[in-house]
């Protein structure tokens, strides 16, 4: 995850709120690490995602772009030809990750008074209108709750026939069941693996009722805090929990219309990471979860503490339970991005490869499994 000034729960921004030196070297480093993309954030305090992520497309050469967009503040048939246009302007390189909204009070900033159910009703429409503008070669006309026109015809196709990926994020029943229906990928912040499990299920159930006939994905978000040991990176994971609490990013807070200044969080996913933090400091093999409770829960903030080989370990845990898909991003973010690429991504990748070509491999007459 990426944004346009060095910022995060413990360094309090500095420079420009548009730093387009930092923003295209901070895109550059993750390109250089390996990730295969980046989530551009969205609040109603932050730069305009897809702009960002036009920027970013214009200094890098593969890295995919997962530009966070919530539904109900344009037209669905304007966002579809937004992204399409973007798709198409960066070669296929665009998914969008749809944030329905945990808050009213930060949905009032943009001048959204309805409650969460009917916030997801209007997802739920939303993205069937966008799905099938980008399917849809022919004109199209919708009359339903929330939107109306006729003879709408997106005449900016996406470049892959598949369409654009969509990423749903969320954790209440009305999230399993929109997110269920339309998500490419469903995405989970980091708890323990039981109850990351029971998550997995139930978008998993929510998909089934709806009548997909695949499941869809799943990604799970940490933080990752890598040390040479473990004493070493138990060390920094005490001084990262030391610095959120003297409150060095309060201002990271302010800015993004997040965190403890709005109130006990509304939304399903912070419940469920204070409630996994109240039941214990760490929990399986390396995930641990006071600076989640530090910050409020405001967003994916639970960490993996360990060595590299620790936390790839960890990673894995959830790729044997069903994630697909694992977005980490550092409390020291710049930094951190370099550190995976060098330390972290490699460890997973290899073992992932070491398992395809295990499984790929033909069993020989007498061996044993």
């Amino acid at each position: 995850m990426i944004g346009t000034q060095h910022a995060s729960e413990t360094h309090a921004p500095s420079g420009p709120a548009i730093d387009r030196a930092y923003t295209a070297r901070f895109a550059r480093a993750h390109e250089d690490a390996g990730f295969d993309r980046i989530l551009i954030g969205y609040s109603s305090g932050r730069p305009d995602g897809v702009q960002v992520a036009a920027y970013v497309a214009a200094h890098t050469e593969r890295l995919g772009l997962l530009v966070a967009h919530r539904p109900g503040f344009i037209a669905p048939t304007l966002a579809a030809r937004t992204f399409t246009t973007l798709d198409q302007f960066t070669g296929g390189r665009v998914a969008v990750h749809i944030i329905t909204g945990g808050n009213d009070t930060e949905q009032r900033r943009d001048g959204d008074f309805l409650d969460k159910d009917e916030r997801y009703d209007r997802t739920d429409e939303y993205l069937s209108i966008v799905r099938r503008a980008w399917a849809s070669p022919e004109p199209f006309s919708h009359e339903g709750r929330h939107y109306r026109f006729e003879d709408y015809a997106n005449g900016v196709p996406p470049v892959h026939g598949t369409g654009i990926p969509l990423y749903f994020g969320g954790s209440s029943d009305a999230a399993y069941r929109v997110g269920g229906r339309h998500a490419d990928t469903f995405a989970l912040w980091g708890e323990p693996l039981a109850e990351t499990a029971e998550q997995i299920a139930s978008v998993r159930a929510a998909a089934v009722e709806a009548g997909r006939a695949g499941r869809p994905g799943i990604s799970v978000s940490f933080r990752p805090i890598l040390g040479a040991t473990e004493e070493l990176a138990w060390e920094r994971a005490h001084r990262i929990l030391d610095t959120i609490k003297s409150g060095s990013g309060r201002a990271f807070f302010d800015q993004a219309r997040r965190g403890p200044q709005l109130g006990a969080p509304q939304n399903a996913g912070s419940r469920r990471l204070l409630a996994a933090a109240a039941k214990g400091d760490l929990h399986d093999r390396a995930l641990w979860t006071p600076t989640a409770s530090a910050t409020g829960a405001g967003g994916n903030t639970t960490a993996l503490v360990g060595t590299p080989e620790t936390v790839a370990r960890a990673l894995l845990d959830y790729v044997d339970i069903g994630a697909t898909t694992l977005l980490i991003r550092g409390y020291d973010p710049l930094d951190d991005a370099i550190d995976y690429g060098r330390h972290l991504l490699p460890l997973v990748r290899q073992e992932l490869a070491h398992r395809a070509a295990t499984a790929a491999r033909p069993a020989t007459a007498g061996s044993t499994r």
